[in-house]
């Protein structure tokens, strides 16, 4: 267990999971405390969230699994960033953390074909020096293995007859 204090200026992402009538949802937000604004923070923030409105814009009845995964890569790699592929996207539904994996990488027009009724998390990370991320003991915390700033950007979406519904976008 690491105990710190979050200070002016620190990065945070706070990652919240749901259940609602035995659904599932996951949804993530990173921002900045306090008044001090590090342009790195915020650049890393603005990548992630470019890259999550990438992957929902793509995502839609016949759309390939490769199809997110490659928008989201994308947008990470043209923001400078280089991408984690120990974690990403996820279905939901019944469970937390189910299949299909979405990776945040990837070729598009490969994968499994999206469908309506389809209930998908996907989550862009970017870390500052690294890819690699490291568990806590309480098995669940990620941290970059070098303690480095990251952020991290999600949303539950629904694969819709017309496209991709935002599930869990503040109303």
């Amino acid at each position: 267990h690491i105990e710190r204090f979050l200070a002016d200026g620190d990065l945070l992402s706070l990652d919240l999971a749901v259940s609602r009538n035995g659904v599932v949802a996951d949804s993530a937000i990173s921002f900045v405390v306090g008044d001090a604004q590090p342009s790195e923070s915020l650049a890393m923030i603005a990548a992630t969230e470019r890259a999550l409105a990438a992957g929902i814009a793509v995502a839609g009845p016949g759309a390939r699994m490769g199809d997110i995964s490659h928008a989201i890569g994308s947008a990470l790699g043209e923001a400078g960033y280089r991408v984690n592929t120990q974690f990403g996207g996820h279905g939901v539904g019944s469970t937390m953390h189910q299949d299909p994996h979405v990776a945040n990488t990837g070729r598009p027009g490969r994968g499994y074909t999206l469908r309506p009724g389809l209930l998908l998390a996907l989550e862009p990370w970017v870390m500052a020096d690294t890819v690699e991320l490291a568990l806590d003991d309480d098995g669940w915390t990620l941290r970059s293995a070098t303690g480095c700033r990251t952020a991290h950007s999600e949303h539950t979406i629904a694969i819709t007859d017309d496209g991709a519904e935002i599930l869990t976008s503040p109303r």
